[in-house]
């Protein structure tokens, strides 16, 4: 579990290709604390450590995970966002990401707005996945790359009666933008998102309580 608060970025220095995975070498910025089978969350996907030597270690994506997520895009020399998993004793000071990077959305809008960042994105949606809670709402949580975000401007474009295409925007202070691969994100960027897991809980219970009724 993690909560969204970015801690690095670390450069991918090596991509191997093994059957369906891939495996992904980084730079290290925890050489005093990186364990073999710790979790890290790369651009908001939860990845196993298998190996850590010197000053790097790597990460392998599975098939699925490749497939959901933009790691399969990802070159060598990419910056990627990290966060350890959270600390029980730690303050909650994003929101509730677990690491399961729901689908990928492409950046349609990039400004500067007095300082800060506004950023759009679009992704594919349907009916199904909204009763599944794949959206977004006014004001909520949205993990975007990992980093636990303010939704703002949430909408829908339905190109039939039962797909569609979503929208979330985000405003990023400069602290975010300096300290995370946000500053690398222009019109045209694929990124990852996981909705709030709280959301996909209660869209869940109201979808089954509807059918039992």
């Amino acid at each position: 579990m993690f909560s969204g608060i970015v801690e690095h970025m670390a450069q991918i220095v090596q991509i191997e290709q093994e059957q369906s995975n891939k495996h992904f070498t980084l730079r290290n910025p925890y050489p005093a604390t990186m364990g073999i089978d710790q979790s890290i969350a790369h651009n908001g996907v939860c990845l196993t450590v298998v190996k850590n030597e010197g000053d790097c270690y790597t990460v392998t994506a599975m098939q699925e995970t490749l497939r959901l997520s933009n790691l399969d895009g990802l070159r060598v020399g990419d910056w990627v966002n990290l966060e350890r998993a959270m600390s029980m004793e730690h303050l909650l000071d994003g929101h509730i990401v677990q690491g399961h990077v729901d689908q990928t959305a492409t950046c349609v809008e990039v400004r500067e707005t007095e300082g800060s960042w506004y950023y759009r994105f679009r992704f594919d949606t349907s009916r199904e996945m909204i009763r599944r809670g794949y959206f977004c709402v006014d004001k909520g949580s949205v993990a975007i790359n990992g980093v636990s975000l303010t939704v703002c401007e949430p909408d829908v474009t339905w190109n039939d009666d039962e797909h569609g295409i979503g929208y979330v925007s985000v405003c990023i202070i400069p602290f975010t933008h300096e300290v995370t691969n946000f500053q690398y994100i222009q019109v045209g960027s694929v990124v990852n998102i996981e909705f709030d897991i709280i959301g996909k809980y209660l869209a869940r219970f109201a979808s089954l309580t509807q059918s039992d009724k």
